[in-house]
């Protein structure tokens, strides 16, 4: 990531004291260490501040443009042209492979003006870690191709990207109107047979109310990034934002960083709909009764605030046989998602193998009567 004043881009990297070849961050002893020479030293975070001081900005003034010229940055990105990804790239890199689809791509000098991260849940683990937590996966899928496991096992390493998130934090205040239901039971005599007989036949007792809930929220997470189909990245929460750290460059090293594509607005129109779904279970709550109907619901919502921060997600991309599978891991859980690749081979082979033991089976039953 960079760091931007009204004159300048200074690009965070880290050389070796020992060797001068750039060093990275470590998952397991959160140090910086060096992969040429083996050199290790403990990080140094200026200005460092603890996790319960990282600060929640303004939505409204952010609305307005009126950030501090202090929570914004300049990073150099590509576009990827094939799934729209923002990837930064420091500037000895002119071609690469995108990290998300593993579309061939050539770097420019572009720039991108965007809100500065205010924290990081930094990798928690290696990327053999990843990958064993992937392959492990992969062997657990029936019908997968077994060349797609063999590959992804001896192919090239993950990639460790931290992918962009917006939180918010809201106070909403809720006025509503509806019905509650209880049950009652009434005992009714019909005809069965030619005879009469009783039973019990529920009902439901309607009466109207209206009443107000309250509800601060903190924290609703929405995913910042458009990569990756979202049912992935949903698959590998839950998330556990305790282990949230002021954001500094040195956490970044030897990793990439997304930038994101879901604006703040965009991503606060999600982030209602979270928060209205839980409203309108504190009303169904609040309501009680059997059961509830909500006639008309009115949130005000005050003290809105957010910020951006980046997630650690392991990414292995593999074009095998045409085509392209995309795999993901929670660098903090171990958790994996990914595209469910099928082997037509095994399928046909299963298949035929189900009609030989149904025949088997029905020639023995057959044969026995």
């Amino acid at each position: 990531m960079t760091d931007t004043d009204s004159s300048a881009t200074e690009e965070h990297r880290f050389p070796c004291p020992a060797c001068g070849a750039d060093m990275r961050f470590d998952p397991t002893s959160g140090a910086l260490q060096c992969d040429h020479c083996g050199h290790r030293e403990e990080a140094v975070v200026e200005n460092q501040v603890t996790t319960s001081a990282i600060e929640e900005l303004d939505y409204e003034a952010a609305l307005r443009a009126q950030l501090p010229e202090a929570e914004m940055e300049e990073t150099r990105v590509i576009q990827c042209t094939s799934c729209g990804a923002q990837v930064e790239f420091n500037e000895n890199d002119h071609a690469t492979e995108c990290p998300f689809c593993a579309t061939p791509i050539v770097t420019d000098t572009g720039t991108h003006r965007h809100i500065k991260p205010k924290g990081l849940v930094p990798f928690a683990l290696k990327e053999g870690q990843a990958r064993d937590a992937m392959n492990e996966w992969l062997g657990k899928l029936w019908f997968a191709p077994g060349g797609l496991q063999e590959y992804a096992r001896k192919g090239r390493k993950m990639q460790g990207i931290y992918v962009p998130y917006w939180t918010y934090d809201a106070d909403t205040k809720s006025r509503y109107t509806g019905m509650r239901g209880v049950y009652y039971y009434e005992t009714q005599t019909v005809m069965r047979d030619g005879k009469p007989e009783q039973r019990r036949v529920r009902k439901i007792a309607w009466t109207p109310v209206k009443g107000r809930v309250a509800r601060w929220f903190d924290d609703v997470l929405v995913l910042a990034s458009r990569s990756l189909p979202k049912k992935y990245t949903d698959g590998l929460e839950p998330w556990n934002l305790t282990g949230l750290e002021p954001y500094a460059p040195h956490f970044l090293a030897g990793f990439r960083a997304e930038g994101y594509q879901v604006e703040l607005p965009e991503g606060f129109e999600e982030a209602k709909g979270v928060m209205e779904a839980q409203i309108r279970r504190d009303v169904r709550f609040d309501i009680g009764g059997d059961q509830q109907k909500i006639a008309t619901l009115s949130t005000d919502m005050s003290d809105i605030t957010f910020k951006h921060i980046l997630l650690p997600v392991w990414l292995a991309a593999y074009k095998y046989k045409g085509k392209s599978y995309r795999f993901v891991v929670n660098g903090q859980s171990g958790k994996v998602q990914g595209e469910r690749p099928w082997s037509a081979w095994k399928i046909a082979f299963a298949v035929v193998l189900g009609l030989i033991v149904a025949g088997a089976v029905g020639y023995a039953v057959a044969m026995s009567q």
